[in-house]
């Protein structure tokens, strides 16, 4: 039995972003970049001293060794973030959390 390529190529799963056919047109970095940005402003608010969140940020400029990419670090801790967005009513942030979940991770 054929395949019916035409088909598969006029599905609707077809249209816009498709993460597994190609990261072109999104900005997984530049997103990446925000929600630490995001991250940052939530722990500041909340007075900075948060060992977990402070730990995790200084993961960006480690004493020794590379330095992970943003979006590396969001991904190995996307449960926690979640769960810090959440607690701090953070609308936004969690928005576009959702939205570098579903594209670039």
């Amino acid at each position: 039995m054929e395949p019916n390529l035409e088909a598969a190529a006029d599905c609707p799963c077809r249209k816009g972003n498709d993460r597994y056919v190609s990261f072109d047109g999104i900005d997984c970095d530049g997103n990446a970049r925000r929600l630490m940005e995001f991250i940052l402003r939530n722990v500041e608010a909340q007075g900075g001293d948060n060992p977990f969140w402070n730990y995790f940020l200084a993961k960006r400029t480690p004493k020794s060794g590379p330095a992970p990419d943003d979006l590396f670090l969001v991904h190995a801790h996307i449960n926690q973030i979640r769960d810090f967005f959440e607690a701090c009513g953070d609308e936004e942030a969690m928005a576009l959390l959702v939205q570098v979940e579903e594209e670039c991770c």
